[in-house]
């Protein structure tokens, strides 16, 4: 009934449905071969890397196709580090990179590098002057996200380009979550982007290293895609890529406003449906089909199966999702709730149906979940001494719920100590004292776990 997942991988376009079925015919032999066969292989990838350039807004020879975004990350991250090794090795990274970005960046470090990491505010958001101060003498790249791909916050990348190329370091654009939108602004100077992300097929990244950047492409040498990605070029996924982001770009600006209108009304009216929810991003600048929230008292994993059971696929970046037990570190670095995360991002042709009947669904959902957990009740009975609530060996949301349960019992300025030994409690508890207007006070060692100590002012 409604894949709202599109940030994970969208359904594959029309165009790039027959652009694909169209050059298995004529794409199939080598494109580095004289012969007619190749000679015909040789001129779908040229019109094809010509229709990303121009999509891209680079010239051809600055573009190359590699076998997937993240390999184009990785790619672009060890060949710039490489280039300018001489000038430093100094990383710069935000804080909410997606993973691709943040494991070249541990890998960096571990060869005994350094990385800084730059933090963001509540809306997920980096700030222009922490870019500028975080500027070293011997950095040798800064990376920055176009935008998140858990929330959907757009970066100042235009402003950090600025301030990085009047330092002379180049900025590395994932624009992955972005590029079918239409063109990342600012004098960036290498980008990387993932054909799925768009509609067009698996398999398939773009890497463009602007002219002039120093660059030098690790591993085994490899003649094809100018030295830069080794292997066989897939011509008819290369050539459905490009068409499907031609064909997207082209639907854009309509498309976005008919979206943002969607997510708009998705933001606007979950809190009134379901009560104890948290919007997170930035709410204006933002990707027009992605909204993210996270429901207190609520496991992310069950919700997400109960929504699937009613039609809906969703994601989320709560700890218990993604066969991790540890928080998104998007949400960590945002300070947010990271229990009951349910991220929506809508396809390009999304129905207004469909996200009417997913807010009708969702407070049912959530009701249900929130009951299997015993999630709490108001209560009026008050204490004079400290409560301790001991949560060891649960796994969030529960030591939250147990904190919810009893922070009623004391009195205004009472304290409750919470023991707890799961990781995203150490995200959770303070935000949800954020949410609900209690005071985090801090947290202390304690015989198993950790004491979190919570103070009532309301």
């Amino acid at each position: 009934m409604g894949y709202f997942d599109a940030a994970s991988s969208a359904p594959l376009h029309p165009v790039a449905r027959q652009a694909l079925q169209a050059s298995l015919d004529d794409g199939w032999a080598d494109p580095a071969r004289l012969y007619r066969e190749g000679r015909k292989a040789r001129m779908l990838l040229d019109a094809a890397r010509e229709a990303a350039a121009e999509a891209v807004g680079c010239r051809a020879d600055e573009l190359v196709f590699t076998s997937s975004g993240t390999k184009a990350v990785h790619s672009g991250v060890a060949g710039v580090l490489a280039g300018r090794r001489r000038i430093g090795r100094h990383l710069m990274v935000s804080a909410v990179e997606h993973s691709s970005v943040l494991h070249a960046a541990d890998a960096h470090e571990a060869d005994g590098w350094s990385v800084t990491q730059i933090a963001v505010d509540r809306a997920g958001a980096v700030a222009v002057r922490a870019y500028a101060d975080a500027l070293r003498p011997d950095t040798a790249l800064a990376c920055l996200q176009s935008a998140n791909h858990e929330v959907g916050t757009e970066q100042p990348v235009a402003e950090v380009a600025g301030v990085c190329r009047d330092a002379g370091v180049p900025l590395l654009v994932d624009a992955a979550q972005s590029l079918g939108w239409g063109r990342v602004e600012g004098d960036w100077s290498v980008l990387t982007g993932s054909a799925h992300k768009w509609g067009g097929p698996a398999g398939v990244g773009l890497l463009v290293v602007r002219k002039g950047v120093r660059f030098a492409a690790q591993g085994p040498a490899d003649e094809r895609e100018s030295g830069r990605a080794a292997g066989f070029e897939n011509i008819p996924a290369i050539v459905a890529a490009a068409a499907s982001l031609r064909a997207v770009q082209a639907e854009a600006a309509q498309e976005a406003v008919r979206l943002r209108e969607l997510t708009e009304r998705i933001r606007a009216r979950v809190p009134g449906l379901v009560p104890d929810v948290e919007v997170v991003g930035d709410p204006v600048r933002r990707l027009p089909g992605v909204v993210t929230f996270s429901c207190l008292y609520v496991d992310g994993e069950t919700l997400l199966h109960e929504l699937d059971r009613a039609g809906f696929s969703v994601s989320s970046g709560s700890s218990c999702t993604s066969s991790t037990l540890t928080p998104s570190h998007v949400l960590k670095a945002m300070g947010v709730l990271s229990e009951g995360n349910v991220r929506v991002s809508l396809p390009f042709g999304t129905a207004a149906e469909d996200v009417e009947r997913f807010l009708e669904v969702l407070p049912g959902a959530v009701a249900s979940v929130r009951e299997k957990l015993g999630a709490p009740v108001p209560s009026t009975v008050v204490r004079d001494d400290v409560l301790v609530v001991d949560a060891i060996g649960k796994l969030c949301p529960l030591p939250v719920i147990e904190l919810a349960k009893v922070i009623g019992e004391v009195p205004v300025g009472g304290t409750v100590r919470v023991l707890a030994d799961d990781e995203a409690a150490r995200l959770d508890i303070p935000a949800w004292c954020q949410m609900r207007g209690q005071e985090y006070v801090g947290e202390e060692p304690a015989d198993q776990g950790t004491a979190y100590l919570v103070r009532r002012v309301s």
